[in-house]
């Protein structure tokens, strides 16, 4: 029996439903690795990425994974692998995962707990397995944990009553705010409640609306963290266990640092951005600029995710577009190094004025007017877009997704948004950080990119004579609040008058969120960064009539 395991973290870059590629990537690791391990760890469900929804529902995919890593395991005779994927058993479909060696696959362990809240539905698609019993390797018992098992005690526990040494916890776990925080609190929890050290392995990358920032680690028996890996990169990591003097500790490793605050949010947005494009196969993106903070922020992420080169701007003044707007715009695609063509809508907005004169009387509200604009932009772009291959990027901010303050088919065109689920008062926050700072693996250039014109303006749609965002919403630090409050907290209008905000604002803003649920339907999607991100996670009904008491 051997009384030292070396044991690597394979925290990789799924692609959902990309079986063969993702099994390649695991060779190809396994493949570099001068010094064999004893076991290798992969993140959830890998063989096919996470979340994998209703594919795992087909028939033909789930042979296919069967297939592919029946092949792949017999591959597998110089190491041992943990390799997470769904399976079938008596026509039961599984989150599973397989200690595979010897050419075969040796034991599998199923999920036990179903996440079902939130941006989880997995008992749609999954059946909840027993309490898994330990598996064996070189002599010595590992409690396999699949992801949302590790967030209940009774799993960890059965695990060690039935004689477990390690804990191993391979997960896909959506990144939020404080979510590495409270990640790391909940497996202390279970090391501390077994006495049993507990190694974490996450994926990392993009996923449609989600992004997962690795961040794996190793907890030793007390809960106290003693290695960490990459946040929002590819990370092998090769740890070291001893059971000397009678229980298994790993050798310190390196904490890699973690960010916070706007650097945080950066990070998350841009590695979304990023996947959500190349992993769709886009060339690049589009994006209208208007001289704004929202458009500005976009184009920066858009150029350090992609790469200036792969970022088209387009500004499309109006007869409301100021020359501080135009300046503003051409001065930050200088700095970003972006190519800007401008494209005026005068005429178009002339023409359907023209066309609509007949079907408009004097009354006509004005916002009917005003959307001409923002929808001929958004024509414009759409066209772009099929001309070139690349892909629309849409602008508007959580704030402005929360109250309607967009249009539909205007500026809310396209097919994805990297800050979506950002508040404008963070996006002043990213901004100013952008300018002060390079993001890890950005590619667009160093140094200040946003013009300080920009950040410290009045915010405008500029759609009619000296509008500022301010005559319709109240102040984006008084919104804001009341939003996380309404939004994250699920907070009644009483709870946030007790925090010493109107009444009447209050019920206001509670307004504008329900009437603009049926816009948010139909957003592009977005990174999710929040506690609670619009779209899958926050399912209200737009026909709606109750009514804030």
């Amino acid at each position: 029996m051997a009384d030292t395991l070396n044991i690597a973290i394979a925290q990789l870059n799924p692609v959902a439903g990309d079986i063969d590629g993702n099994i390649r990537r695991a060779r190809d690791v396994l493949a570099k690795m001068t010094e064999k391990p004893d076991l290798v760890v992969f993140p959830e469900l890998f063989v096919c990425g996470y979340p994998i929804e209703d594919l795992v529902l087909k028939p033909a995919f789930m042979d296919a994974v069967e297939k592919a890593v029946t092949a792949f395991a017999r591959e597998i005779t110089d190491t041992y692998i943990l390799l997470p994927c769904p399976w079938t058993e008596d026509k039961k479909i599984y989150n599973a995962v397989h200690l595979i060696g010897d050419g075969k696959i040796l034991a599998t362990r199923y999920k036990h707990h179903l996440p079902n809240y939130g941006v989880f539905d997995e008992v749609r698609t999954f059946t909840p397995g027993p309490l898994p019993e330990p598996v064996s390797l070189k002599g010595h018992k590992l409690g396999i944990m699949i992801c949302e098992d590790v967030w209940y005690s009774d799993v960890a526990a059965h695990l060690k009553v039935q004689g477990a040494e390690i804990l191993i916890v391979p997960n896909a776990s959506p990144f939020e705010m404080g979510k590495m925080e409270l990640r790391l609190d909940v497996c202390a929890r279970r090391a501390r409640e077994t006495s049993l050290p507990l190694l974490y392995v996450n994926q990392i990358g993009g996923q449609d609306d989600l992004v997962f920032d690795g961040a794996s680690f190793v907890l030793d028996a007390d809960g106290a963290c003693v290695l960490r890996t990459e946040e929002f990169a590819e990370d092998m990591v090769a740890t070291k266990w001893d059971t000397s003097p009678g229980a298994w500790r790993c050798a310190p490793g390196t904490l890699k640092r973690h960010r916070t605050g706007p650097e945080l949010m950066y990070q998350a947005v841009m590695t979304g951005l990023r996947d959500y494009v190349r992993k769709n196969g886009f060339p690049g993106v589009l994006l209208g600029m208007s001289g704004g903070i929202d458009s500005a922020l976009s184009a920066a992420i858009a150029a350090d995710a992609l790469g200036p080169q792969a970022v088209h701007c387009v500004m499309m003044p109006s007869v409301y577009t100021s020359s501080e707007s135009l300046n503003d715009a051409a001065d930050c695609c200088g700095l970003l190094n972006l190519k800007l063509d401008n494209i005026p809508i005068r005429h178009p907005v002339d023409s359907f004025e023209e066309i609509l004169a007949p079907h408009f009387a004097p009354d006509t509200p004005g916002i009917a007017h005003e959307n001409l604009q923002s929808r001929a932009r958004g024509m414009i772009l759409m066209a772009l877009s099929n001309a070139s291959g690349k892909m629309v990027l849409s602008t508007g901010n959580k704030s402005e997704m929360a109250t309607g303050y967009a249009t539909l088919y205007g500026d809310m065109c396209g097919g994805f948004n990297a800050i979506k689920d950002v508040y404008k008062t963070d996006v002043f926050a990213m901004a100013r950080w952008r300018n002060t700072a390079r993001p890890d693996g950005g590619l667009g250039p160093s140094g200040p990119v946003i013009p300080e014109n920009i950040i410290i303006k009045a915010p405008t749609a500029e759609l009619k004579p000296g509008q500022k965002d301010q005559d319709t919403l109240p102040p984006y630090d008084v919104l804001d609040a009341i939003l996380h409050g309404l939004i994250e907290e699920e907070c009644g209008i009483p709870d946030l008058t007790a925090r010493g905000h109107a009444p009447e604002v209050v019920r206001r803003v509670w307004g504008m969120l329900d009437r603009a649920e049926y816009k948010r339907r139909q957003a592009a999607p977005g990174v999710k960064i929040t506690a609670k991100s619009f779209g899958r996670e926050r399912r209200y009904p737009i026909t709606n009539r109750f009514k804030a008491p």
